[in-house]
């Protein structure tokens, strides 16, 4: 019988997908959106000029948290085991512990460039990865 599937994984899947989502929809919304979610201006006025850049940045992005996504539901035993499952999961945590945690740096160090994106994006990207980190610890034996 293969084991049950990790709620904490399956949650870190979830918000990956979640955030692939909203990258789309910065793409499909224009520059509004990149206005919105942070990206900064020079992005959203590239966007405007119809630069293909900040698409092109944003698609990859994209791709990238739909494949750590899939790596998340390999991890919770929903999908097959995807290739360095074990490597990728714990790589997929860590980047997103420290983009959360680099919050802390910058509050110390140059606390005049902490904006309202960087303390709201730092303080997702904390919680993903501690939703991550839990599902990890619980399925460490079986990766």
């Amino acid at each position: 019988m293969p084991p049950s599937l990790n709620p904490a994984l399956l949650l870190a899947a979830a918000l990956s997908f979640i955030a692939a989502l909203l990258h789309l929809g910065c793409i499909l919304g224009g520059p509004a959106w990149y206005r919105f979610f942070g990206a900064g201006e020079r992005m959203a006025q590239a966007a405007a000029r119809g630069s293909w850049v900040p698409a092109g940045v944003t698609a990859g992005i994209t791709l990238v948290l739909l494949a750590w996504a899939a790596y998340a539901l390999s991890a919770a035993g929903a999908v097959p085991r995807l290739p360095l499952l074990k490597a990728a999961i714990v790589a997929i945590t860590v980047v997103y512990l420290l983009r959360g945690l680099v919050l802390v740096p910058a509050l110390v160090f140059k606390p005049t460039h902490v904006t309202p994106f960087v303390v709201w994006s730092s303080l997702i990207c904390l919680g993903y990865g501690l939703v991550h980190l839990l599902g990890v610890v619980q399925v460490w034996g079986r990766l």
